[in-house]
């Protein structure tokens, strides 16, 4: 059975400014989720599942709908925010989604094979989305999940600081725990972040979570469980999220299970800043200029 793709891509983009989900960086105006499923196709993924919300539907399909006719299985999730949430637990102002976690559990009936989760607006790489099928395809159990490891000091923008899930791993390379790592930033040669009014440096070569996960249709249980009281007990934080690594902590936690970091060393590019979109264009374009992608990727 071929693995699923499935494109986190109903965020709100608050600090890009517009909706990067569709923005055009490749020479044909492909955007970055085009090279990413053009990257899928190539490692052997049967289906991309787009998370997207409802009130975009119309203009995003219609950038999407017809260029992946005959090469992939398209299908729909829409992220809302009272999907899975007890009426009486919604907070009267709540505006924002409910995180990644939340995104992956409404895809619950869409997907029932070993499947991979992506941000819409990340480069990942060829390579890694091998990784992935390989990883999906021999090795992901209901016990056995995974994560695509970028190395820290690949995953930096030049433009503001970023946040990075810092991976603690064992020596059989599976994850002990994520330390979610916000305002990281190239300082003198060094790589750090800030916590309160500390400066604390962070191997530049640490594994980082990209949000690039492996994981098997078990974990939807495991997300509606956790997922039942997390809106009873935010009613008072209007901007709680329920993120993927809530998830793997709990999965962890229990006996048997392991997430396996699949490291590689490929570097990451994406758009965190709207600055950042000159560096993705050229980057892309020099991937293009070395034969790694043709110049119109649907054509």
């Amino acid at each position: 059975m071929k693995p699923t793709l499935l494109i986190l891509a109903a965020g709100m983009a608050s600090r890009y400014g517009s909706m990067k989900q569709t923005e055009g960086f490749g020479p044909s105006g492909e955007t970055i989720m085009d090279y990413s499923i053009y990257d899928a196709i190539a490692a052997g993924f049967g289906k991309v599942v787009f998370i997207i919300r409802k009130d975009f539907a119309e203009n995003f399909k219609a950038n999407f709908d017809t260029r992946f006719k005959g090469k992939i299985a398209v299908d729909y999730v829409y992220q809302d925010i009272t999907s899975f949430v007890d009426p009486s637990d919604m907070p009267a102002d709540r505006t924002k989604p409910w995180g990644t976690a939340h995104a992956i559990l409404c895809a619950k009936d869409q997907v029932k094979e070993p499947f991979a989760v992506i941000n819409a607006d990340d480069f990942y790489s060829k390579a890694a989305f091998q990784k992935a099928a390989d990883f999906l395809t021999t090795q992901c159990d209901e016990h056995t999940y995974g994560i695509i490891g970028y190395q820290l000091d690949k995953t930096l923008s030049e433009n503001g600081t970023v946040s990075r899930g810092v991976c603690k791993v064992d020596e059989n390379n599976n994850l002990v725990a994520i330390n979610e790592r916000t305002k990281i930033y190239s300082l003198e040669g060094k790589v750090v972040y800030e916590e309160g009014d500390e400066v604390i440096e962070v191997p530049g070569n640490a594994s980082v979570s990209m949000n690039f996960w492996c994981l098997h249709p078990s974990v939807f249980e495991l997300c509606a469980e956790l997922f039942r009281e997390f809106p009873k007990n935010n009613k008072d934080n209007v901007k709680a999220e329920f993120f993927i690594p809530i998830i793997g902590d709990e999965f962890i936690k229990k006996a048997g299970n392991n997430i396996k970091i699949v490291p590689t060393t490929a570097q990451w590019f994406g758009v965190t800043y709207k600055e950042d979109a000159p560096a993705v264009k050229a980057s892309l374009d020099a991937l293009i200029a070395a034969g790694e992608y043709p110049t119109s990727l649907w054509a």
